[in-house]
């Protein structure tokens, strides 16, 4: 018998009370001082800010 798996399937609402990956800045920002994020078909850029502050912008 043929049995499908529907692994990590769910929505986001289905998350709300799961645990956030955890991502951390020196990586994300080892290379550049700047991220994209595409979310939805559009860009939103994360800059990591001479004062090491984080601006998330469209």
């Amino acid at each position: 018998m043929h049995r499908s798996h529907t692994h990590n399937l769910r929505s986001p609402a289905d998350n709300r009370h799961a645990t956030p990956a955890v991502l951390d800045s020196q990586t994300l920002f080892a290379q550049h001082r700047e991220v994209l994020i595409r979310h939805h078909g559009k860009d939103y850029r994360l800059q990591l800010t001479r004062s090491n502050k984080l601006i998330l912008v469209k």
